[in-house]
């Protein structure tokens, strides 16, 4: 028989069926394309072989996690509303810690964190988790480092994810990590995934945060984020809109805190690092589809925005995300 890699993701009442779902998927298209050893994935849960989601459907066929014995290769704890109440079961952070021992790597997606770390299993490791709530993990761990920007981290051999499709994110990334790139970017294919995206990418991007309140600006960034590749100045922005350059650049700085270029730049910058990090598309090339003058042009994008080269965003999956300016950061949000 060929060999397996064995994942065990940890459910509980009020969990999120996303947090489960996107991981077992794309391991499952994993091992449709060739994954070599294979991945099994198990569902347990603390008590009961049948728990209901936060959306009110069931998830059956789990095993208790007190009967989980042997060797571990990925424990995954998912998150959801229920975390609160999972994070304090005693009986479950005893066996998360018993697993922990006996896996290879562990982490968490979302909110699954606060279980972790209820466990004592993130002490004094940088994790992340949902934007939303990375202020209440850090001040009710202090022992943890939260970061909150991410979209996942590894440290170490403890991966954790932000919110919930994040954890798409994150599988693929493991897959990389035991398979290489041409099956993670072959997954993300299957999935009709937009792009696998790289780790230090912000969880709240110029493509998913809440648009601005008002409709000129909403409109423009997404004429922006449809032609990368077209004339984006802000003449041209203006009279698209029908307004003057100075209206657009008082629009764009009372309602994303940024002048109208450097929205531009910052939009076409994490689209280009999209890209970077997962096609094998010349640094050239992309910095043509991107709307970018050359790649050289493009490459110092990449260090202002990021702090990184197109070539590390290429290799890596894993950089500490740069602390942004206050510009950048608006404009991606």
């Amino acid at each position: 028989m060929r060999s397996r890699r064995r994942v065990v993701l940890v459910a509980y009442e009020d969990a999120q069926i996303l947090d489960a779902a996107c991981p077992a998927g794309a391991l499952e298209i994993a091992n449709s394309h060739g994954a070599d050893p294979l991945y099994t994935v198990e569902l347990v849960t603390a008590r009961s072989n049948t728990i209901r989601t936060s959306s009110g459907l069931q998830l059956g066929g789990a095993r208790r996690i007190a009967e989980v014995t042997g060797r571990i290769d990925t424990l995954l704890v998912i998150g959801g509303a229920g975390a609160e109440t999972a994070a304090h079961d005693e009986a479950l952070l005893g066996q998360l810690r018993r697993l922990a021992g006996r896996s290879r790597r562990y982490g968490s997606v979302c909110t699954g964190a606060f279980v972790l770390a209820a466990a004592g299993l993130l002490d004094h490791r940088r994790v992340t988790t949902h934007w939303r709530y990375s202020d209440l993990l850090a001040t009710s761990f202090p022992a943890v480092e939260v970061d909150p920007e991410p979209l996942y981290i590894r440290d170490g051999d403890v991966y954790t994810s932000a919110g919930v499709t994040s954890a798409l994110d994150l599988t693929l990334a493991l897959i990389e990590d035991d398979h290489g790139p041409a099956l993670a970017r072959a997954v993300a294919r299957e999935l009709v995934t937009y792009l696998h995206r790289p780790a230090d990418q912000a969880q709240i991007s110029v493509f998913v945060g809440a648009p601005p309140s008002n409709r000129v600006v909403d409109d423009l960034l997404r004429h922006v984020a449809a032609n990368l590749g077209a004339d984006l100045s802000p003449r041209v922005l203006a009279a698209r809109a029908g307004i003057t350059t100075r209206h657009l650049s008082r629009l764009f700085v009372t309602h994303l805190g940024t002048t109208p270029a450097k929205a531009v730049r910052a939009t076409r910058t994490e689209a280009a690092a999209h890209l970077a990090a997962t096609t094998d598309l010349p640094l050239a090339a992309i910095a043509r589809r991107c709307g970018f003058g050359s790649a050289a042009t493009l490459r110092h994008a990449f260090l202002d925005q990021y702090g990184v080269t197109g070539d590390m965003l290429r290799k890596r999956t894993d950089i500490p995300p740069r602390r942004r300016q206050p510009d950048a950061q608006t404009a991606g949000a």
